[in-house]
C-alpha cells in the first residue's frame, strides 16, 4: 500500500514565509518577549491604549454630530417649505377682495366712495 502525500506547489516552495512570520522573523519577537512582557513597554502602551480610545470616541461624536446636523438641515427644509407655503395663503387671504368676499357674510359691504380727507388748520384745536 502506498503512502499518503500531498504535492507541494513550485509557487508555494518559492514564497516559503508569510508576510507576518517575515515580520515576525525580522523583529525577532520571541527573544523579546521570553521571560513576559517587559515593564519598561507598559506605560507607552498604556498611552497608545489611551490615545486609540479617544480617537474611537472623537470619530463617534463626530458621526452622531454630523447625522445630527443633517437631521437639523432637513427639519429646516421642511419648516421653510411650510413657511412659503404659510405666507402665501396669507398674502392671498389678505387681498381687498378676499377681505371684502369674508366681511359680506357678517353683513359688512365695501365703500364705493373714498374717504374724505379732513384738513385741521394749525391752532383749531
Amino acid at each position: 500500500m502506498g503512502k499518503n502525500s500531498y504535492k507541494i506547489n513550485k509557487e508555494q516552495k518559492s514564497s516559503g514565509l508569510s508576510f507576518f512570520s517575515f515580520i515576525e522573523q525580522k523583529l525577532k519577537l520571541e527573544d523579546l518577549f521570553e521571560e513576559g512582557v517587559p515593564s519598561k513597554y507598559i506605560p507607552h502602551a498604556l498611552f497608545v491604549a489611551a490615545l486609540i480610545i479617544f480617537y474611537i470616541g472623537n470619530n463617534h461624536y463626530a458621526e452622531k454630530t454630523t447625522r445630527r446636523i443633517e437631521k437639523a438641515q432637513v427639519e429646516v427644509e421642511e419648516l421653510r417649505a411650510d413657511y412659503t407655503s404659510m405666507k402665501a395663503d396669507y398674502m392671498f387671504a389678505s387681498k381687498q377682495s378676499e377681505v371684502a368676499k369674508k366681511v359680506r357674510k357678517i353683513g359688512l359691504e365695501e365703500s364705493k366712495t373714498p374717504p374724505n380727507k379732513i384738513v385741521v388748520q394749525e391752532g383749531e384745536y
